[in-house]
C-alpha cells in the first residue's frame, strides 16, 4: 500500500459550499479541496481529520458508526442547519487510533456521539461528493500545546502506509473580528511567515511552529489557535516531508490571504 500524505486545509467558512455568494468567494478553495483525491497515489480507506471545531480535555476520538451532524454556525439561513452529509464513520479505525495515542503517552477516549462539524462536512462534500468515504475525527486537545499536537501527528503517522487519509482543518487566517482590509496587512504577514516555517528544514519546521506566536501579525490572525493547531497534527504526521503548498488566495472575503498545504 502507497504511503499516504498528510494535509493542512484551510477549510472555508460555515456551509459555505451551499451558499452560492461565498462559494463564488471561496472558488480557488473549492477547486484545491476537489483536487485532493486526484493527488493521492491511491484511493484512501478512510479520512481522519483534525477539525478546529472540537475540543476536548483529552484526544477523543470519534466512534460514532453513522455520524449525526453539528450545526456549530450561526446567523445562516435556516436550510443551512438541515443540511446532511451521510458519509459512514469508521468505529474500527477508532479503536485503533485510540490505542495508538494511548500507546503514545496521549489521554484518549472514545466518543460515540460526536457528530460531524462544518470543519468537516464543508470540505469533505467537495472532496467527497458522493459521501461513501468513511470518515471520523480526532479532537483538538484543550489548551491547544503545538507540542501535544505535534505529538498527536506522529502518533497518526503510522495511518499513513494503512490507508488513512490525516488531514488538519482549520483555517491560515481565523479572525472573524478582522476580516476585508482590516485583515489584508496582518493575514499576509502571517501567512508569508507560515510558509516560509513549513519549507525549512523539519527539525527547524518544528521548532518554528512551536513558537508560532513569534510570527508577524500571530495574534492578530490567531486570537486562538484552535483554527491553526490541526496544522501540528498534519505536520507530526509527516515531519520529515517536504511541504507544498497546494492552495493560495489573497482576496478571500474581502482582502484575507489564506493558504492549505500538503506534506509528503
Amino acid at each position: 500500500m502507497a504511503r499516504l500524505p498528510t494535509y493542512f486545509i484551510s477549510h472555508g467558512g460555515g456551509p459555505w459550499p451551499w451558499l452560492p455568494d461565498m462559494r463564488r468567494n471561496l472558488s480557488n478553495l473549492e477547486a484545491s479541496l476537489a483536487a485532493i483525491p486526484r493527488q493521492l497515489p491511491e484511493k484512501p480507506k478512510a479520512i481522519l481529520m483534525i477539525s478546529g471545531h472540537w475540543e476536548q480535555k483529552d484526544f477523543a476520538v470519534m466512534a460514532t458508526e453513522r455520524p449525526p451532524m453539528v450545526y456549530d454556525y450561526f446567523g445562516f439561513p435556516p436550510f443551512t442547519y438541515e443540511i446532511k452529509y451521510g458519509a459512514p464513520g469508521a468505529p474500527d479505525l477508532a479503536r485503533r487510533t485510540a490505542d495508538l495515542l494511548a500507546a503514545a503517552g496521549l489521554p484518549t477516549r472514545l466518543d460515540s456521539q460526536q457528530g460531524f462539524d462544518h470543519g468537516v462536512f464543508a470540505p469533505m462534500c467537495i472532496m467527497y461528493p458522493g459521501a461513501e468515504m468513511p470518515t471520523y475525527q480526532v479532537s483538538l486537545r484543550h489548551g491547544y500545546d503545538p507540542s501535544e499536537h505535534l505529538a498527536l501527528g506522529r502518533a497518526l503517522a503510522p495511518f499513513r502506509d494503512e490507508g488513512v487519509l490525516i488531514v488538519g482543518s482549520g483555517l491560515s487566517y481565523h479572525n472573524l473580528r478582522r476580516f476585508g482590509e482590516a485583515g489584508r496587512k496582518p493575514s499576509a504577514e502571517f501567512d508569508a511567515w507560515l510558509g516560509e516555517a513549513l519549507a525549512s528544514p523539519p527539525d527547524c519546521r518544528v521548532e518554528k511552529l512551536k513558537r508560532w506566536e513569534e510570527a508577524p501579525s500571530a495574534r492578530i490572525c490567531h486570537p486562538e489557535e484552535d483554527h491553526l493547531v490541526p496544522l501540528m497534527a498534519a505536520v507530526g504526521a509527516a515531519e520529515q516531508e517536504k511541504a507544498e503548498r497546494v492552495y493560495h488566495d489573497t482576496d478571500v472575503y474581502g482582502g484575507i490571504t489564506a493558504s492549505s498545504y500538503k506534506l509528503g
